[in-house]
């Protein structure tokens, strides 16, 4: 039985771990483990950075994603974003990103300072792209740009 919960401290180096696996594996990026360890651990500590998801299978972490918020003064409410989504490999296409993201779904329905959900993909991802469309989400209304200073 799978178990989603919100991640702890003593969750960090997996979470980490996942987030170096996901960058090389889907944009073929290295990450730093020190720093992308210190930013979990910072997001964990620091509700206002975010919030992690984890699922578990049998007492192992084999999924996590992150939560941010969005303040939209269009709508008056706050948009969940999720970020950095992992499956391990042996337990993809088993449902577990769908039920994480139903649990998502249902904490915006429950709570009336939610409007909604957005997340981003790389565009060269197809497989996470379809699905995402067939949980219902739509990738056609905006192109998301970005600048980041570089790192070293």
């Amino acid at each position: 039985m799978y178990q989603i919960r919100e991640a702890n401290i003593n969750d960090a180096a997996t979470i980490s771990s996942f987030q170096i696996a996901m960058a090389k594996e889907t944009e073929e990026f290295d990450l730093d483990n020190k720093i992308v360890l210190e930013g979990v651990r910072a997001a964990i500590t620091d509700a206002n950075k975010g919030s992690y998801l984890i699922t578990e299978f049998q007492e192992k972490i084999v999924a996590s994603l992150m939560l941010t918020w969005e303040w939209s003064d269009w709508r008056n409410s706050t948009i969940i974003w999720i970020q950095s989504v992992y499956v391990l490999p042996e337990f993809r296409g088993q449902g577990i990103y769908k039920k994480m993201y139903n649990h998502v779904q249902n904490i915006v329905l429950s709570d009336k300072k939610y409007i909604g959900i957005k997340l981003y993909v790389d565009k060269h991802n197809i497989n996470a792209q379809k699905v995402y469309t067939a949980l219902g989400m739509n990738g056609e209304h905006y192109t998301t740009f970005e600048w980041m200073k570089e790192c070293k």
